[in-house]
């Protein structure tokens, strides 16, 4: 009897050390997609080492700041979104501008095309679509999730404004803003009266202040974007 005891006391001690284990970065490809228009669009791809296609994902969308450098898109993912939402083991698409910014119809379609493609190639879970970026890839999350509600079901814009982007159209779609006060190229006041807006009419938002960081200080936002990838995963599992 004390034999199958300790054997069984050894089994749940070996099993909680593997679960206790560090989640294993995920393998990123750079590659190229072919636009219905015969245009390629660079981009990169992070997939889960331990991915089951019967296992359906989450799905984030990773848009990056301004800058034009091939395969930047990928080094935005590595530095600040795949560290911060590592625990989701999730698919992370992060494409390179094609037009200058993220908020014109011909970035739009080219990111829309790249998505459904993703959509139909791997297992993703479908109430489980983010879409983040920082500074003006903050500018073109505002923009995807006013517009796309029916694909996204989540937004997390950082370091950004909103422009004129109404919030009409996000529909129930759970919000997290993360910006510094003492950002010196995008103001922090417009921001947070967006957050207040969006309270005001019951809308899920919630807002992390990134206390002394300057605009170009992405490395501050990983820990903030990692609660709230937490947040966000809660609001998704209500």
């Amino acid at each position: 009897m004390k034999r199958r005891i300790v054997f069984t006391v050894a089994c749940v001690l070996l099993a909680s050390a593997a679960w206790a284990q560090p989640i294993a970065r995920p393998r990123i490809d750079q590659t190229v997609f072919e636009l219905p228009d015969g245009r390629r669009m660079t981009y990169a791809i992070a997939v889960p080492r331990d991915l089951d296609p019967t296992e359906p994902r989450p799905l984030v969308l990773a848009l990056h700041p301004g800058g034009r450098a091939p395969y930047y898109g990928s080094r935005f993912m590595w530095q600040v979104v795949e560290p911060a939402l590592r625990d989701w083991r999730a698919i992370i698409v992060a494409p390179d501008v094609l037009a200058r910014r993220w908020d014109n119809d011909e970035s739009e379609n080219a990111v829309l095309s790249l998505l459904e493609s993703v959509l139909t190639t791997h297992a993703i879970d479908r109430t489980r679509i983010l879409v983040t970026g920082f500074s003006m890839g903050g500018m073109g999350t505002w923009y995807f999730a006013t517009r796309h509600a029916d694909l996204f079901t989540g937004a997390i814009p950082m370091a950004a404004s909103r422009r004129d982007n109404s919030l009409d159209g996000l529909g129930t779609m759970p919000i997290h803003v993360i910006h510094s006060p003492q950002d010196e190229v995008v103001p922090f006041g417009p921001a947070a009266e967006t957050v207040e807006q969006l309270r005001r009419q019951g809308h899920p938002v919630a807002l992390i202040e990134v206390d002394g960081a300057g605009h170009s200080d992405m490395g501050a936002y990983v820990e903030p974007l990692e609660r709230a990838g937490a947040w966000m995963m809660e609001r998704w599992s209500h």
